[in-house]
């Protein structure tokens, strides 16, 4: 791999941007950012390669050689140092996802009840813009205060998060989206958050609503319709 590539790809990796590395058997690089414009003759390699999310040989009229797709890991966010948090996290980690806990409420955000665990106790608007959701991340809202949780789910509706899940009930979610459409988000945009969060498996504890949470997270990784989710 040429220099030039390699830092290329290490500042992309910093910024948490998907990358295809394009190289053919004439030993040219080319890296494309997903987003960018594509020229003839690689648009449709690369634009299939973000699609897939997999490295592959092509072989065309053009050209042959190999691409090479590097996407972020998938991380989750969770708003609120809650029990919920505190079963969800380990399992998640162990499930191969980057968690952070966000909760300006230093009595519940401690280090004795998160140990080990990447934790901010600043509020969601200053935590998120030093460390910005993006769509490789799933928002896990759980304090069920409108002050904490409201805007990181408006910051998901506005990046594109992969998943997006608020704990509380349809009644309560009636009254978030509410709020959520002063924002000036639709129908649509509102009807892709899962609340009440986590699959419907009869979840009664905390450790069962993480469970249900994790199960939840993982199918809409799995099972997003823009495939270019990690592997």
């Amino acid at each position: 791999m040429l220099r030039d590539s390699l830092q290329r790809l290490n500042a992309a990796r910093r910024k948490r941007l998907a990358v295809v590395l394009l190289t053919d058997f004439r030993g040219e690089e080319h890296i494309f950012l997903e987003g960018d414009p594509v020229e003839p003759p690689f648009a449709a390699l690369v634009e299939g390669a973000f699609r897939s999310g997999r490295s592959m040989a092509f072989e065309t009229i053009d050209a042959s050689g190999f691409l090479n797709v590097y996407l972020p890991a998938p991380r989750i966010a969770v708003i609120g140092a809650v029990h919920i948090s505190q079963y969800l996290t380990p399992m998640a980690r162990l499930a191969g996802f980057d968690v952070r806990i966000i909760d300006p409420r230093t009595a519940f955000a401690t280090r004795d009840r998160f140990p080990d665990v990447q934790m901010c106790t600043d509020w969601p608007v200053d935590a998120l813009m030093a460390d910005p959701l993006d769509r490789y991340t799933a928002l896990v809202a759980l304090t069920h205060d409108p002050k904490i949780d409201d805007f990181p789910l408006a910051e998901a509706l506005r990046t594109g998060c992969f998943y997006i899940g608020a704990l509380g009930s349809r009644k309560t979610h009636a009254a978030r989206a509410g709020r959520l459409a002063a924002y000036g988000f639709g129908a649509d945009a509102l009807s892709t958050i899962h609340a009440p969060i986590g699959l419907d498996i009869g979840a009664s504890n905390p450790a069962e609503i993480a469970v249900a949470i994790l199960a939840q997270v993982i199918k809409a990784l799995r099972t997003s319709s823009r495939q270019t989710m990690p592997a």
